[in-house]
């Protein structure tokens, strides 16, 4: 017995499913499943044609959105919008986004369309034309100014998106956060990051990481994209070419996100 039938536009994240028992789940809190699966690391899918995947960790796919575009909010999209969406802020808000990548980007234009005040934090000059682009109001570029400081001259941060994984220029963003503000890690840096506790006393300044999100927070931010026009870049590869399109993935400099063509 299934929810889905044969003909359904649908797709599936990074959140593969949930065991429906442990604790987590028995609250309803599916995305910190203590037997998460994950599609392809735990479950196998993605670079290939077909996948089987389990029948909660499915999403349906609007009929106007293609599934090129698709395919990187089931991953970056969720991540972002479902993150900003629970942060605490509210239309007008100061939000900052650290990062104009494939995490960045998306995070942007989630901000800018939910109505927050949207200040993009990059390192160099080009990033500037491309931040506006998307929606945000303003940018840093931090190899000119110091983040924090220009945060606080706009008022203050209510809450910074950090999607760059980079620890020590995460830690370095505490500053620029208002009395209570939140700095929300979706980048995941492999070091650790040292942070001064005085900062965060001292303004009741709060740091959470988030995971992805389920089957049907991937249809709200795929519903949400349709609707407000909200779409990753990509650079597109024909399946047979899965080899380069991987080498390009890792290398970082695709803009933002690589997609597989069947």
């Amino acid at each position: 017995m299934t929810e889905w039938k044969k003909g359904d536009r649908v797709g599936t994240g990074w959140h593969g499913g949930h065991d429906f028992v442990c604790d987590s789940c028995r609250r309803g809190d599916f995305v910190t499943c203590k037997n998460e699966a994950i599609t392809g690391i735990t479950r196998d899918g993605g670079y290939q044609e077909y996948m089987l995947a389990r029948h909660e960790a499915v999403a349906r796919i609007p009929e106007e959105l293609d599934a090129r575009e698709a395919g990187p909010l089931f991953c970056a999209g969720v991540t972002t919008f479902n993150s900003l969406r629970h942060s605490g802020a509210t239309a007008g808000d100061l939000v900052g986004v650290q990062g104009i990548g494939g995490l960045g980007h998306l995070g942007i234009q989630f901000a800018a369309k939910a109505g927050y005040r949207v200040a993009a934090i990059g390192r160099g000059p080009e990033n500037a034309a491309l931040a506006k682009k998307l929606g945000a109001s303003s940018y840093i570029d931090t190899n000119a100014a110091t983040p924090a400081e220009e945060l606080q001259k706009m008022g203050g941060a209510k809450v910074i998106l950090a999607t760059a994984p980079n620890a020590k220029a995460m830690a370095a963003l505490i500053g620029g956060l208002a009395a209570g503000g939140k700095l929300l890690v979706v980048g995941a840096p492999f070091e650790p990051m040292e942070v001064s506790a005085l900062s965060l006393l001292s303004a009741r300044r709060d740091i959470q990481g988030w995971p992805s999100g389920t089957a049907m927070d991937s249809e709200d931010t795929l519903r949400f994209s349709s609707r407000s026009g909200v779409r990753p870049m990509i650079e597109e590869y024909p399946l047979e070419k899965v080899n380069e399109a991987f080498a390009r993935a890792m290398s970082g400099k695709a803009q933002f996100r690589v997609v597989l063509t069947m």
